[in-house]
This record gives structure tokens, C-alpha cells and sequence, in this order.
């Protein structure tokens, strides 16, 4: 008897979609157990960040008078250090698939019957989980830049650090893809990570930057996420804050809410996974 092909090609169909969600699985397992293994890179990857909280911001802190609220710089710069925290892991998804293709292991990956899509995503999963256990170590030291230890705060901090880490990962391995050279990588790296951080308030208010270095603000899409996760604060600060200080990223004089910031986000993320899946697609 004959059996009609809808009914063959949905049981291959299933099968194929199973191996994919295998592999990726198991690229991101791969990538946790490293992470797991190695503690002391966990350490210091949150070293630095709560050196800055700690020592820069209370020197700094003390020129800076305090709101009523209670802000002073620390709470300023509390969003900026859990977007370092988060980049630094991001970022290192790419270096790891730098590393991978040195060694030839990347060409062993790509052989096996599954999407090449799927190896880019799952190393997008395990970078992303990755930065944001590295950011979750930081939530903790909350009470340090005078923010309330508030459950919602914090869950919605942590929220939108995944979606942070997802773009930042797409970054690295999008710089991963169309890099070769781990020299190279690691100069390029360098200069694009730099100036992502500096010209995203992280560090201090972008509103007093001049006009063309405002423009590049607006395009930088961590501008949109340090500014997401500042806006979650100092949503919960019992006074009011200086506008001056706490300003994000304006188009045209008006401030997009948080869930327009997170929507570019995602959409840069996004686009930047594309790209990077369809150069891999023509030569890993």
C-alpha cells in the first residue's frame, strides 16, 4: 500500500526538528560546563565591576551631592557596571568561535547533519546565559548604589539583561563570522567594544555630549540598554532624581519607553544574528 508523502514528510519533518533542538542543546551544555569549570575567570570578570561600584563610585559619590531620594553616583552607575558585567561573557562567545575555528573543532561542528543556523544560535544561547549569570552575581550589591533590595526590581533587572546578552552575543559571533584572524579579532574587538561603552552613559550622562557625538549615541544600541536598565532603578527610588544625570537617549527631544528601548534591542540583536548566519552559511 501506498502511503502518501504529507504522511512521510511529517514524521522527517519532526525528526529533523528534534536533532536541531539536540544540537543546539548540546552546544549550549558545552558552553555552561566551561563557564562552570572555570571560576576563577567568574571571579574575575565580576572583580572589575565592583572595584568601579565600589571604589569610583564612592570617591566620586562624595563630590556629587545626593538627591533626596538618596541617589547619588553609585546608583548613576550601577546600570552601567551590570551592562560591563553582561558584555564582557557576551563578547566572548565570539572569541570562543574564533578559538573553535583555529583548532579545526568549528569544521567538525558544521559537518554534522544539522543547520548551521542552529550552531550560531546555540552559541548565542550559551554567551547569553552565560553574561547574564556573570550580571545576576552583581544584583546583590544593590544596597551598595542605594537602591532597595525590591523582588521586582530586581526580576525585571534580570529580565532585561537576557535580552541585553542576547545582543551582545550576536555581536561577537557577528564579529566572529566575519573575522578569521584571532589577531585581528582581538584589535577589532577592542575598538568597537570601547567607544559601545563610552558613548552609552554608562560611564557618565551622555546629555551633555556634543551634537555629533549625540547622533552616534542614538545608534548605539547599548545606549538603549544601559539606559532600560537605569530607568528600572530609579523607577523605584522613594524621591526624585536629577533629570540632567539620569537622561537616556532622545529622538527628537522625546524619550522612547523601556519597552521601545528593549524592542530595538531585540531587533538589533536580531539583524545582527542574520547577518552573521548568512555569511557562516557561506563559509564557516
Amino acid at each position: 500500500m501506498n502511503v502518501p508523502a504529507p504522511a512521510l514528510a511529517a514524521p522527517r519533518a519532526a525528526r529533523r526538528l528534534t536533532g536541531e533542538l539536540a544540537a543546539l542543546l548540546v552546544i549550549w551544555q558545552r558552553d555552561m560546563l566551561h563557564y562552570r569549570r572555570d571560576r576563577f575567570k567568574i571571579l574575575v570578570t565580576v572583580l572589575q565591576p565592583i572595584m568601579m561600584l565600589t571604589v569610583l563610585g564612592a570617591g566620586l559619590a562624595s563630590l556629587l551631592p545626593a538627591t533626596p531620594g538618596g541617589a547619588d553616583y553609585r546608583t548613576f552607575l550601577f546600570p552601567g557596571m551590570l551592562m560591563m558585567t553582561v558584555q564582557a561573557p557576551a563578547i566572548s562567545a565570539g572569541v570562543a568561535l574564533v578559538t573553535d575555528r583555529q583548532s579545526g573543532f568549528l569544521r567538525e561542528i558544521v559537518m554534522a547533519p544539522v543547520r548551521r543556523e542552529t550552531v550560531l544560535i546555540g552559541r548565542c544561547l550559551g554567551g547569553g546565559s552565560i553574561a547574564t549569570c556573570q550580571g545576576a552575581l552583581l544584583l546583590p550589591l544593590a544596597g551598595i548604589a542605594r537602591l532597595p533590595y525590591d523582588p521586582i526590581t530586581l526580576a525585571l533587572l534580570l529580565g532585561e539583561m537576557v535580552i541585553n546578552a542576547f545582543m551582545m552575543t550576536a555581536l561577537g559571533v557577528l564579529l566572529a563570522i566575519a573575522i578569521t584572524r584571532t589577531e585581528s579579532f582581538y584589535a577589532v574587538l577592542s575598538i568597537v567594544t570601547m567607544p559601545l561603552i563610552f558613548l552609552s552613559g554608562a560611564m557618565f550622562p551622555v546629555s551633555g555630549l556634543p551634537g555629533w557625538l549625540f547622533s552616534a549615541v542614538l545608534v548605539n544600541p547599548v545606549s538603549y540598554a544601559v539606559d532600560a536598565l537605569r530607568r528600572t532603578t530609579v523607577a523605584r527610588l522613594p524621591g526624585p532624581v536629577p533629570a540632567t544625570l539620569f537622561d537616556g537617549p532622545r529622538w527628537g527631544g522625546w524619550h522612547p519607553p523601556v519597552i521601545l528601548e528593549l524592542a530595538c534591542i531585540v531587533v538589533a540583536g536580531a539583524a545582527m544574528l542574520a547577518l552573521a548566519s548568512r555569511r557562516f552559511s557561506r563559509n564557516p
